[in-house]
């Protein structure tokens, strides 16, 4: 299956593995690679060195084939994890939740293509200015930090809006998903949701399980895990992070483990977030909380005390295939339904 994106970044099928923290590792991000999709290397939650460590075990499974990595701007450490990404000449840079002109003008000096991921008209035109060669829109169904907007509405209206490849996120998980997305005008899906429960997923089985018999009215979203508005499976670990919240010094303890993972001077990330005025320093606060119930949930598969990321398509949701397995049936979905709609609209005989 050819789209603009399949063209333009060297890949067979129009697929994309969403860069989630603790869960796009370098085996993750293998799998999809050579199945035949592109995987993004998560890089939120990693030092430096880990960083460096996490691309060479990439490159060393992957071999030629593609693969990307991503820097969520507004983390701590993440601009150093970009550097890195760019200085190890990744393929393909992925950049989130800040401004990347400059990401873009380094990654095009060694070849390299981008990929902005936004949810809004306005952070599309403007990652489209900046130089990004194709654009991740995410819209409202979408896990973690999806858009006010649903998917069927927002990836059209983008479409049209810009010139580069779309790449429709939240809400997809089948044929019908990616066949629905290429008729809205987009060049491929990104799917985080479903690639989470595959057999390659780190993710913890219990939280495997929790996809699998949860329906679409099984999420909440709420920015009181983490500060901004983000889906999550309706589990009580929700409201327990909304009550850490309440409480500061809690912040300041997930802070220290924030600051050890991404090997940011925890010193200096407590005076900025101080330094920062009382919303942001609240922001600050909910995040470093977020972090932990992040981790718990997805490594530890900690209902009680953690948050699992969860989109709205797990009412999709059924089984845990391998992801080879996974993409060969959302492609062949989709063929099957481009097929049988072609058959529709064909008039019959003596028309």
């Amino acid at each position: 299956m050819r789209t603009r994106f399949t063209e333009a970044f060297g890949v067979r099928h129009p697929i994309v593995l969403s860069g989630m923290s603790w869960i796009s590792t370098p085996e993750m991000v293998a799998a999809v690679a050579r199945a035949g999709g592109l995987g993004i290397l998560a890089t939120g939650v990693l030092t430096g060195e880990q960083t460096r460590a996490a691309i060479a075990r990439t490159r060393e499974l992957v071999g030629e084939l593609p693969f990307a990595g991503n820097a969520t701007l507004y983390f701590p450490g993440a601009e150093r994890n970009a550097r890195i990404l760019i200085e190890e000449k990744v393929p393909v840079v992925n950049f989130s939740l800040g401004k990347g002109d400059w990401i873009c003008e380094a990654v095009h000096a060694y070849g390299g293509k981008v990929i902005a991921t936004v949810t809004t008209h306005k952070h599309a035109l403007a990652a489209q200015r900046d130089g990004a060669d194709a654009l991740i829109v995410t819209g409202h169904e979408a896990a973690a930090h999806g858009g006010d907007v649903t998917s069927l509405v927002l990836v059209p209206a983008i479409a049209d809006a810009v010139d580069i490849p779309v790449i429709a996120a939240g809400g997809f998980a089948d044929g019908r998903g990616l066949a629905a997305a290429l008729a809205l005008g987009a060049d491929g899906i990104a799917m985080g949701t479903r690639f989470m429960n595959t057999v390659e997923s780190p993710v913890h089985e219990r939280m495997k399980r929790l996809s699998t018999t949860s329906t679409a009215y099984d999420t909440v979203r709420t920015d009181r895990v983490d500060g901004m508005a983000m889906r999550a499976a309706r589990a009580p670990g929700v409201r327990y992070v909304g009550r850490q919240n309440l409480n500061p010094v809690n912040a300041l303890v997930n802070s220290r483990e924030i600051a050890r993972m991404t090997g940011f001077p925890w010193a200096r990330l407590a005076m900025g977030i101080l330094a920062s005025g009382p919303r942001t320093s609240r922001l600050m606060s909910k995040m470093a909380n977020g972090f932990t119930a992040f981790r718990r949930g997805t490594v530890e598969g900690d209902v009680e005390r953690g948050v699992l990321p969860l989109g709205q398509v797990t009412g999709l949701v059924d089984d845990t295939p391998s992801v080879a397995e996974l993409i060969d049936r959302v492609v062949g979905g989709a063929e099957t339904v481009a097929r049988a709609l072609a058959g529709a609209s064909a008039p019959s005989a003596g028309q």
